[in-house]
């Protein structure tokens, strides 16, 4: 795979010094730029340039993106099930019940320890660099990116709300309306708890949503979020009286008979290509478990 990248220098760009084009034109951060030049992995028509080159017309500019990196996480064979992958991207459907990145509790038998495993076993030199996160519990798309250059990209798209991510959620009761916008402000009332509130104290938290089914006393919803928050679908879905079936923290806490964990799935992701720019669309279908929980409320009509 190829982990460079690759401009042609035109009228317009030439006469700028090398750092302020990958900056300000190409919008590469300040620390890959630094780190890339002093490593020599930047390159003006096959040679190691220096960040105070002044380009010309028609320059062949190579910026290569792999390196050497190390990351204190135990590689660990297991089967990912992968949506996408390319030379800077990996997308994974993680299954419930995985936690995403070891913690001092879960050090092993993570999403990361399996995605390590896979790059070295393919000969990758990556880290695992995460650009979207699940609770344990939540299943569905992760991406994480396999360079600096596209980890930086996808965050800048996120900030910009242009990183599109939709979530199927299975909740208590119906909704009086068919969609919506849910735009409440989630705030941690302690440092010691994991739950959050809705408070004015809070930051501005959106989250739309329509109905993709009713059953008696049940909704099937597609959700879209437009900030990322903390447990943000599970916080605002239990404030508007809906909770999610099967969650414990924010929900009736009596759903062990029809799922073992909240039934939310991150079914759907939209964003660009970090190199390619092109807008990828990616859809993952409810796992068995949440099909399951479907089949069990239309029985109980």
């Amino acid at each position: 795979m190829d982990s460079k990248l690759y401009f042609t220098i035109d009228k317009e760009a030439a006469g700028r010094k090398l750092r302020d084009y990958l900056k300000n034109a190409e919008e590469l951060s300040t620390r890959l730029i630094r780190a890339a030049a002093f490593e020599g992995r930047i390159k003006v028509n096959g040679n190691v340039a220096k960040l105070n080159y002044v380009l010309k017309s028609n320059d062949k500019l190579e910026v290569t993106l792999s390196k050497f990196e190390e990351q204190n996480i135990l590689p660990e064979e297991m089967d990912l099930d992968i949506v996408f992958e390319d030379e800077d991207l990996i997308v994974i459907n993680k299954p419930p019940f995985m936690v995403v990145h070891p913690t001092k509790s879960h050090p092993v038998g993570t999403l990361a320890n399996g995605v390590l495993y896979h790059f070295k076993a393919n000969g990758e030199n990556c880290i695992v660099r995460l650009v979207s996160r699940l609770d344990r519990d939540t299943s569905g798309l992760i991406v994480i990116a396999k360079n600096q250059y596209s980890h930086m990209f996808l965050a800048k798209e996120m900030e910009k709300n242009a990183f599109k991510k939709g979530y199927t959620a299975v909740i208590w009761g119906n909704l009086a309306e068919e969609k919506g916008t849910i735009d409440e402000p989630i705030y941690r009332d302690s440092e010691d708890s994991i739950k959050r509130i809705v408070d004015e104290r809070g930051q501005r938290s959106i989250t739309h949503y329509e109905v993709a089914e009713h059953i008696e006393n049940a909704d099937i919803l597609n959700l879209q979020l437009e900030t990322g928050r903390t447990h943000q679908i599970r916080v605002h879905l239990s404030h508007k009286g809906h909770p999610i079936i099967g969650d414990t923290l924010y929900g009736k806490g009596e759903d062990g008979e029809l799922i073992d964990r909240q039934a939310l799935h991150a079914s759907k992701i939209s964003f660009i290509h970090p190199r390619k720019k092109e807008l990828i669309n990616l859809v993952c279908k409810i796992p068995y478990d949440m099909e399951q929980l479907i089949d069990k409320l239309k029985r109980l009509r």
